[in-house]
């Protein structure tokens, strides 16, 4: 399992950890979020498949924001498997 954090920009979260074994997103944790929207979101794609959960998060827009969360997640899954893919 390789454990990724990611700062993301123009949302509420100033931090997005989780991790991802096989392609599969586990651990989400996003500091200074909504605690009920993102310990839902965490929840709702735990051992999901994290290209997927990246396209359904990817666009999402919160409050009159360009972003939100969840599309700062998607953001940071893209670059994670991105890296997967280099490594592999």
């Amino acid at each position: 399992m390789t454990e990724y954090s990611y700062r993301p920009t123009g949302c509420c979260a100033t931090r997005i950890n989780f991790a991802l074994e096989d392609g599969k997103i586990y651990n989400v944790v996003m500091e200074q979020s909504c605690p009920g929207n993102s310990l839902a979101i965490s929840k709702l794609i735990q051992g999901k498949d994290a290209a997927e959960v990246a396209e359904i998060l990817r666009g999402n827009r919160c409050a009159g924001n360009s972003t939100s969360c969840a599309d700062q997640l998607s953001k940071a899954i893209d670059l994670a498997l991105a890296n997967e893919s280099r490594t592999a």
